[in-house]
């Protein structure tokens, strides 16, 4: 199968003028916004070869060294790749979920964004992750979610359960839904997801031994068994706890204060 992020298009048509004459503000900045917009519109797509350094610095009215500094900054936004050699240059692509995924976190864990607020999140997103991973889920799927809920009995039964079973559970389950915009977003909500439950154990002394230890387990039974309203009915139950288990902490700090 081939990579679309691997294709060597050829570049854009000499008549097509993408990147036009920069005269103020900093004039890299501006040649990224350029280039951000015609990916963003269709003109650049993706796996298209972006044109040479020199042509961009003629289109652009710019210095190669100006080129270069946009380059750097469009590669580390994850837009385009750069590739040495004859047939190398800057190729646009797709950004990686691990880009997604740690913008996100560090936004939602440096802003004010609080446990809760993440948990609400989630009950939102993953009531209806679950609904679809009912009619969507392959046998490979609920063979993966079931492994998950056997390495966290494990590990409760050895006293080495780890909240990042918990969450990686959760990320699996939002891939099980197979629509790629839930499984990026609830991936991306992956380390603000380990910030709440850890909160969330704080305020509970049965965690993840007590009335929710099986419920991962019966929520991948009911989506084996396509049983939708038991799965949403599970989901709900456990996600809500979650969130009496941060009211209780909540108030837990209150009172100490």
């Amino acid at each position: 199968m081939v990579n679309k992020n691997e294709v060597q298009a050829p570049p854009a048509q000499a008549s097509e003028v993408i990147f036009q004459p920069v005269q103020t503000g900093r004039v890299s900045g501006a040649i990224v916004r350029q280039a951000e917009s015609a990916i963003i519109s269709g003109r650049l797509q993706v796996g298209e070869r972006l044109p040479p350094e020199r042509e961009l610095a003629e289109q652009s009215g710019v210095s190669r060294v100006t080129v270069r500094d946009a380059l750097r900054v469009l590669e580390a936004k994850g837009l385009i790749r750069i590739r040495a050699g004859a047939k190398g240059g800057a190729f646009v692509t797709t950004p990686p979920p691990t880009m997604l995924r740690e913008g996100l976190a560090n936004l939602l864990i440096l802003s004010d964004v609080t446990a809760m607020d993440v948990t609400e999140v989630r009950l939102a997103l993953e009531v209806e992750a679950v609904r679809l991973a009912c009619t969507r889920a392959t046998d490979d799927d609920i063979d993966e979610l079931f492994d998950i809920c056997a390495r966290r009995d494990a590990a409760i039964e050895s006293g080495d359960y780890d909240i990042r079973l918990s969450a990686e559970f959760h990320v699996r389950l939002a891939a099980a839904s197979h629509n790629p915009a839930f499984a990026l977003v609830v991936e991306a909500l992956y380390w603000p997801m380990l910030v709440s439950l850890a909160e969330a154990k704080e305020g509970s002394q049965d965690y993840g031994i007590g009335p929710d230890r099986n419920e991962h387990r019966d929520i991948v039974t009911a989506i084996s068994s396509r049983d939708e309203g038991q799965a949403v009915e599970i989901m709900q139950h456990h996600l809500k706890r979650q969130t009496q288990r941060l009211n209780r902490r909540l108030e837990d700090l209150k009172g100490r204060s």
